[in-house]
């Protein structure tokens, strides 16, 4: 239905309200040159990370038509700020999560210390992107210089300030500011300068903040930006006038409501300063300023009307098998659900969280769990609840409702939660719960399809929120199982949760066969 807002003033709103999803620089315009069909959007992406060898000059890329070259030269012996874990792991493990996105991204790492290997310099002459982290050495550095020349991309990450980052052909330096990956500034032409601002920006902003998920969204950003499109990127860009034009008819009242409340104009500011694919930084604005009109405005826009024309799909990969067997029983679906209700009547909730492996929706403080089966037979729902520290420094709490249902495979489950506006849809995994119900680990992938995002993560919960004691070699295989490593996991603060908003409706059912301390496995059906 069109809008009775007049249209001058629905269009001043709407332009406003769009640069939500549409700030300055190269991820949006349809018609920048890094998006041109020329670019051949069907090539894929094959990552190659090696250390340096002992000659030859690097040129430009010559690629096979399907594939894109990163080499990437690790420091021997580098140490990364990830819970102390050495450069070269960081990197190996990241070569395997590019997997995640694509069979055809490969990765290779070696160490400076290689330098005199044939096959680094044959990588080296047919790469397109140069990565070096955390090089040093006056050898290494030397070398690189000397034999880098010719390559148009080159990003440095704790590195010797002499080795020179650069994108789509022009230099860009540091400026002497002295964070971890260094402030960046444009040299050369002023023509892309713009672009390139906001490629290091994003890049900067999510390289600090430590995580293995942002150090592969580094490389993802500058291949969608400057070698060809990255397929888990494309839905973020804007497409011009029909955006506006979407948003003004069918919209008009909800873009002047959040423009005129505090909390969704906030919103607007805050999500217009990070990069619409940094769901990091889009999420902690969400978090920090939700309100009635900033539901119904991304409810109308983006989930209603699809103003955006985004899309997403729950990613398949990495695929993660479920408990089959728990006390020594085959699992039935059942009994799967009762894992998840956990404690939930010896304590207020069923689990709290005490790590998590998404940086963007796994890391907030106080994360409690409650699963629970409702009224109506065959139901299920999920409520998280969570403590935000906004980004006006106050603390508050979060409460999110899912409908769970069983997926075809015990220990399998299909979620749904409207969140702010937008439908999330997740498929969780019980990756294991340890037979005195001391722990749990549960895996999950997702999409907020009218956002044009999707995600994994997994949560490891115990009853108190404490890390399980001792060595425990079933939860490292149940990591491995989900290709977590241990150092990629945040730490939930638990240590100030009072005043959670707990409590699940009345006449809501728990436990249908097992619970903790029943070690029999047999109760009174409910």
């Amino acid at each position: 239905m069109a809008t009775t807002l007049p249209t001058s003033a629905s269009a001043a709103t709407a332009t406003a309200a769009v640069r939500i999803f549409q700030p300055t620089g190269f991820f949006l315009p349809t018609t920048s040159p890094v998006f041109s069909p020329s670019r051949s959007p069907s090539r894929r992406l094959s990552v190659v990370a090696c250390s340096p060898g002992t000659g030859g000059v690097a040129g430009q890329a010559t690629s096979r038509e399907d594939t894109v070259r990163i080499v990437a030269v690790v420091g021997d012996g580098s140490i990364s700020p990830l819970k102390d874990t050495t450069w070269e792991e960081v990197m190996r493990h990241t070569a395997d999560r590019l997997k995640w996105v694509d069979e055809e991204f490969e990765m290779l790492v070696f160490t400076d210390k290689s330098i005199d290997r044939d096959d680094f310099r044959e990588e080296l002459s047919r790469c397109d992107m140069l990565v070096n982290v955390a090089i040093t050495g006056h050898e290494s550095v030397q070398w690189l210089l000397q034999n880098s020349k010719n390559i148009s991309n080159v990003l440095c990450f704790q590195s010797s300030p002499s080795l020179l980052n650069k994108l789509g052909g022009r230099y860009v330096q540091y400026t002497g500011e002295q964070d971890f990956f260094g402030k960046l500034a444009s040299v050369g032409k002023p023509s892309g300068t713009e672009e390139s601002t906001e490629v290091l920006k994003t890049i900067s902003n999510a390289w600090e903040r430590h995580n293995s998920d942002d150090i592969r969204f580094c490389l993802l950003v500058v291949v969608n930006a400057y070698i060809r499109p990255v397929d888990m990127l494309q839905n973020l860009r804007a497409k011009g006038l029909s955006t506006l034009s979407c948003m003004i008819q069918n919209c008009g009242p909800q873009i002047l409501n959040c423009l005129f409340d505090p909390d969704c104009r906030k919103a607007i500011q805050c999500l217009n300063s990070c990069s619409p694919t940094d769901q990091v930084c889009n999420y902690r604005c969400i978090a920090s300023y939700e309100s009635p009109h900033l539901e119904a405005f991304s409810l109308c826009v983006l989930q209603k009307h699809n103003c955006l024309g985004l899309n997403a799909e729950i990613p398949s990969k990495p695929s993660v098998t479920p408990l089959s067997m728990f006390r020594e029983q085959p699992l039935s679906h059942e009994v799967a659900e009762d894992l998840f209700v956990g404690w939930l009547d010896n304590l207020e909730w069923s689990w709290r969280v005490v790590a998590g492996q998404n940086p963007a929706y796994d890391q907030f403080p106080c994360q409690y769990q409650i699963f629970y089966r409702g009224k109506a037979k065959g139901s299920f729902w999920y409520e998280p609840i969570f403590q935000v520290k906004t980004l006006d420094g106050e603390l508050v709490w979060r409460r999110r409702k899912y409908r769970v249902r069983r997926a075809s495979i015990p220990g399998t489950f299909y979620l749904s939660v409207l969140d702010n506006g937008v439908v999330s849809k997740e498929f969780w995994t019980i990756v294991d719960v340890s037979d005195d119900f001391s722990w749990g680990l549960f895996h999950y992938h997702g999409a907020a399809q009218a956002a044009g995002q999707s995600y994994t993560g997994a949560v490891l919960v115990t009853p108190d929120g404490s890390y399980p004691e001792g060595d425990n070699p079933r939860l490292d295989s149940a990591l491995e199982k989900c290709g977590i490593k241990k150092w990629e996991l945040y730490m939930v603060d638990n240590c100030a949760c009072m005043g959670a908003p707990l409590g699940i409706p009345e006449g809501s059912r728990l436990h249908y066969q097992i619970a903790p301390g029943n070690e029999a496995g047999i109760m009174q059906r409910i």
